[in-house]
Formats: C-alpha cells, sequence, structure tokens
C-alpha cells in the first residue's frame, strides 16, 4: 500500500509581486501556515528593508491540544512562544538568526523539512512563500544540498574582491549559480565560490536545471506575475513606502548594536546601498536611484530563474489561485 504524500502550496515571484499577502490569504482560506523562504527575513532587527510582514501585536502562544486515550478528556497546555504570527497566521524561519551568523541553505533546508512536518501534524497545509528561488528549489526538488565546510582562508582572500569581481568569478566556475544569485551579494557569493572550489560546482540537482519535482511531497507551485511596467511601479511605491517607514534609521540602529558596515554592506540591496549613505560614500540621491535600479535587476533575474521551471503555474488574478488550491486540496 502507498503512501498518500502530503500536499504543500509553494508561492513564488519577483520581490513586490505581492507574494507575502496572497500566501496569508490562502492560509486563512483554506488553514494554512507559511514558511518563509527569503534569506534576509531569517535575520533578527533586518525588518523593514527585507520586507518582512507586520507582525502581530497580541501575545504569541500555542497551545498544546491532545486527548487523554482513556478518557478521551481534551487536555490543553499553554506557553509562551516566540512565534511569529501576521494577521493571525502563523509564519515560520523568520526571525531565527543574529545578524552575522552563519545561516545558508543547508541550514534553511533542514529547519524548513522540520516544520513542514510540525505544520502537517497540526492538520495545517504548509504554504512556502518567498524570493529565494534556490532556497525554494532544495525543497521543492530531488535535491541533496552537500555540506561544505566553512573555508576562513579562502573566505578572508574572496572577501577582499569587489562583488563584481567574485560576481564574475562565479559565472566563470558555475553560470547556472550565477544566473539566479544576488549579485550584490558578498556573503552568497563567497559561498557560492566555496562550493565550487570543493565539488566543481553547485551540485545541479540543487539547481532549476533538472526540474525534477521533489518525491517527498504532492507540490503546487503558484507564480505571481505582474507586468514589467505595473511591477517597476510598484518597486518604486514600496521603496518610498520603507523610506517613511524609517528605514534609514533601521540601519543605522543596526550598527549602533554593533552590526558592521561590512555585513550590512555584503548582505545586499537595501542594506548595501544605505550603509554607503550612512558613510556618506554616496549621496542621497544616488543611494535612491541606484537602490531602485538594483532592486529591479533583481526582480528581472528572480522571474528570469523562475520562468524556467515549467512546474511553476503562473496567475494574475487571485481568484483564479484560490480556485486553482481549492482543486489541488480536494
Amino acid at each position: 500500500m502507498s503512501l498518500v504524500k502530503p500536499k504543500i502550496i509553494v508561492v513564488m515571484g519577483p520581490t513586490a509581486s505581492g507574494k507575502s499577502g496572497v500566501a496569508i490569504e490562502l492560509a486563512k482560506k483554506f488553514g494554512g501556515e507559511i514558511i518563509s523562504a527569503d534569506s534576509r527575513q531569517i535575520y533578527r532587527g533586518l525588518d523593514i528593508g527585507s520586507g518582512k510582514v507586520k507582525r502581530d501585536e497580541l501575545e504569541d502562544k500555542i497551545r498544546d491540544t491532545r486527548y487523554n486515550n482513556q478518557t478521551n478528556f481534551k487536555i490543553q497546555n499553554t506557553k509562551k512562544t516566540k512565534a511569529f504570527y501576521s494577521e493571525g497566521i502563523g509564519h515560520h524561519l523568520i526571525d531565527v538568526a543574529k545578524p552575522g551568523e552563519d545561516f545558508n541553505v543547508s541550514h534553511f533546508k533542514k529547519l524548513a523539512e522540520e516544520k513542514i512536518q510540525e505544520i502537517l501534524s497540526r492538520k495545517k497545509v504548509p504554504i512556502i512563500c518567498g524570493g529565494t528561488a534556490f532556497w525554494i528549489d532544495t525543497l521543492t526538488k530531488n535535491s541533496n544540498i552537500p555540506e561544505v565546510a566553512p573555508n576562513e582562508k579562502l573566505r578572508a582572500k574572496l572577501a577582499l574582491k569587489s562583488v563584481e569581481q567574485l560576481f564574475t568569478q562565479l559565472k566563470k566556475l558555475d553560470p547556472a549559480r550565477a544566473s539566479n544569485i544576488d549579485s550584490q551579494n558578498k556573503v552568497r557569493l563567497i559561498r557560492a565560490i566555496e562550493i565550487c572550489k570543493v565539488l566543481g560546482k553547485v551540485p545541479q540537482q540543487s539547481s532549476v536545471t533538472g526540474h525534477q519535482p521533489s518525491e517527498k511531497y504532492q507540490l503546487l507551485q503558484i507564480g505571481i506575475e505582474v507586468p514589467r511596467e505595473i511591477l517597476n511601479a510598484k518597486i518604486k511605491k514600496r521603496l518610498e513606502e520603507r523610506f517613511s517607514e524609517g528605514m534609514l534609521a533601521e540601519v543605522a540602529n543596526l550598527h549602533k548594536k554593533g552590526v558592521s558596515w561590512k555585513w550590512l554592506e555584503i548582505i545586499g540591496l537595501e542594506y548595501r546601498w544605505i550603509s554607503l549613505f550612512l558613510r556618506q560614500k554616496v549621496s542621497e540621491n544616488e543611494m535612491r536611484e541606484k537602490l531602485y535600479f538594483a532592486i529591479i535587476h533583481y526582480a528581472k533575474r528572480q522571474m528570469t530563474w523562475l520562468k524556467r521551471n515549467p512546474q511553476v503555474k503562473w496567475h494574475r488574478d487571485y481568484k483564479k489561485i484560490e480556485k486553482e488550491v481549492r482543486e489541488f486540496l480536494k
């Protein structure tokens, strides 16, 4: 007798496409919990710049509900936790690491698979949501992420190079990985080169080239499609909103609390350009303009990677997404 594979929903799309909102609505409608697949939202304190959803102000609790086998009496145990809820929906793998901590795709895969099992044990639907497509691929495809030990000597040598030099080096070593990576994220570039130095390239089974779906799960992969002109306008509007919400102060406060300018710069995008501005290496106008175009370029690379995956079902209308999910969960 074959086992029924658990059903998992994946919500993907470029930055500013509205993935988080769609995932939350689906979780409300179909009883789901969300696992974030975002390489910056894992860090505590990187809130506005990484686009974390607003956290509920209510006290976070988990109710451990079970039944005594003999008396069928319901037992509830309520305990305080550090769970992350937004609009009443549980979110996982947000704020799980401190800035500067080594957290790579291997860590993500291990924790995400643990959270999937926890969510399934609560009879809930796991919903993977995020823009770090390489991380999502490790869950949705038959992937085997190797444990490549950190090479501190190599890292120190590579850290002396610019992001442009590192990206050029990675393109020579592994063009497929370079096509998906954030070209301004020094940490990710160094780690990818580190893996390539040991294995020759980032393993093919972990990349999009195979497109073999995971044997563990039944997957519905939803892509949020937004016309280019509209997406660019959304990026611009969202960026202005983040500035008005205090993104500059967020970066300044992170440094004040001990996060190095170097780390803030290498984590990429908002944190890179704002850290340069706060050190007076670029003007405010230059910072805003270059950041806007850097995000647009990043969104293009996200779409290039995602469009290669034939398993993704692309939609622009939420009602069609909801219908697709309802059919999938029958």
